[in-house]
């Protein structure tokens, strides 16, 4: 017995399930319904935008003497000295339809960079900001080190700026749709 195969195409699948009826309703009708109840959840969920940018830190004397500070955007291949100051700063957008559930934010400190202690900030009150010593495996508010002291003792102390690779911000409250917030840190070029 010979058999023949016959290739429908899209076009023939779709008028071949038209037919198929499955509890009353055909097979097309409930894709489509699946179609736009997915297409109605996508845009009924949260969408968090990132932006990073940098601002490199200038401080000029007043006619009075004192320092004051202004910062300068960077962009493109910004060439910086060592021992200036940079503040990275990363803008969260919810462009969503739905508030966003548990934000997190997390920033490498970039190599060739120091962390600058107690620099991290955010613009809402309810986020919690910890840190990491050991390449972002994990996070705590005050990182420490154990140090072997002269008489052979070991000793925790907090960990030096130097040692920091990652800053964090958790963001305890809902982000709502439409609504933006940021995170900075300052790092010190070496």
């Amino acid at each position: 017995m010979k058999k023949t195969l016959y290739w429908l195409g899209l076009a023939g699948l779709v008028t071949a399930m038209a037919i198929v009826p499955v509890q009353g309703q055909s097979l097309v009708n409930r894709l489509v319904d699946a179609g736009a109840t997915v297409a109605q959840n996508v845009q009924n969920k949260p969408v968090v935008n990132l932006v990073l940018s940098a601002e490199q830190k200038l401080v000029k004397s007043t006619a009075q003497g004192e320092p004051q500070v202004t910062w300068q955007a960077l962009s493109g291949q910004a060439v910086v000295q060592p021992g200036t100051v940079l503040r990275y700063t990363v803008t969260g957008t919810n462009s969503g339809n739905a508030p966003a559930k548990n934000l997190v934010i997390t920033q490498p400190v970039p190599r060739g960079m120091v962390y600058v202690l107690k620099t991290a900030t955010a613009s809402t009150e309810n986020v919690t900001i910890t840190f990491s010593i050991d390449g972002g495996k994990s996070f705590v508010a005050t990182p420490m080190v154990q140090l072997v002291m002269p008489d052979g003792k070991i000793e925790s102390r907090p960990a030096p700026a130097e040692a920091y690779t990652h800053v964090r911000w958790r963001f305890g409250e809902l982000l709502a749709s439409k609504a933006v917030v940021t995170a900075s840190y300052e790092v010190q070029v070496r």
